[in-house]
């Protein structure tokens, strides 16, 4: 089985679950601290290729940070890309990289897809 890669916040339930998940099938993946180590827009622009989504659609709009960095309905993915590498919490959590494919763990059994 090929590298798997988890963006995880040990804080979200989501992502706790996720790598419980990944865990109970064996899998036992590389652990990115992503709010310790934020990815910069090269990595992210990376990530959303895998995924196949938009930064739009890969932003947490919820978050404070999202208007704090000046964040809005019209913002294009080159803004949305660079607010994410300046504050990673707006990055939707977990992500789950495998070669050339990644998943939402929202929900956690998303990834089954990907570790199958």
């Amino acid at each position: 089985m090929s590298l798997v890669t988890l963006y995880h916040n040990p804080r979200c339930s989501k992502s706790r679950n996720t790598l419980a998940l990944l865990k109970d099938n064996s899998v036992n993946p590389e652990v990115v601290l992503y709010l310790d180590t934020p990815p910069d827009t090269r990595e992210l622009k990376a990530l959303l290729k895998k995924l196949g989504l938009t930064a739009a659609q890969l932003v947490r709009r919820g978050e404070d940070a999202y208007k704090a960095s000046g964040l809005n309905k019209d913002s294009d993915d080159e803004e949305i890309l660079a607010a994410m590498a300046k504050y990673p919490k707006l990055i939707e959590r977990p992500i789950v990289v495998k070669g050339s494919r990644a998943v939402l763990g929202r929900p956690p059994e998303n990834v089954l897809e990907l570790i199958k």
